[in-house]
């Protein structure tokens, strides 16, 4: 084979590799299931992600999550993070180290994207002109008032945000 024949297929392998985990989509969303993400292993209290399936009313997944999120007494949080925002991503990384697991162990977040979720995120009334968000959902699914806005960069956004969310879901019950 001609060496610039593999010089294309090297850069086409990787382009095909990169293409795939860039637009796949996320495999919680596509399986039509509802799944909590979290800590490989863990069997104690910790932080909970949960995405709306694909194709279910949004409204009404985040009431089946409040019921749930009662029967296992959690607290439901609706969060609108983006990949490219760096306190979203603090946030997500020390969420899913267990870093956050003493400090909120009773939560679930409803996880949306604010690019990816934009038409979800206007059906549950949860728009901001800041990210993250973390709202508190009401009875029928919507986002209240009740909710924190923003964030730092740097090595502070965690500890910024955190004793922030603890003032408005207040103490662990």
């Amino acid at each position: 084979m001609p060496r610039s024949a593999g010089l294309y297929l090297s850069i086409a392998a990787f382009v095909a590799a990169c293409s795939s985990s860039s637009t796949s989509p996320d495999p919680d969303k596509a399986s039509g299931t509802a799944t909590a993400t979290s800590r490989a292993g863990s069997t104690s209290a910790h932080v909970e992600w949960v995405h709306v399936p694909v194709g279910m009313d949004p409204t009404s997944f985040v009431k089946s999550e409040l019921d749930r999120a009662k029967q296992d007494k959690k607290r439901l949080l609706v969060y609108v993070g983006a990949t490219w925002c760096e306190p979203c991503q603090r946030f997500h990384k020390a969420a899913e180290a267990g870093e956050l697991d003493t400090v909120f162990p009773d939560l679930r977040f409803v996880d949306l994207d604010n690019d990816a979720d934009a038409s979800i995120i206007t059906e549950l009334g949860c728009g901001s002109k800041m990210i993250p968000l973390f709202a508190i959902p009401d009875a029928s699914g919507h986002c209240t008032e009740r909710r924190v806005e923003g964030g730092i960069k740097g090595d502070g956004a965690v500890g910024y945000i955190s004793p922030r969310l603890r003032a408005m879901v207040g103490p662990v019950e």
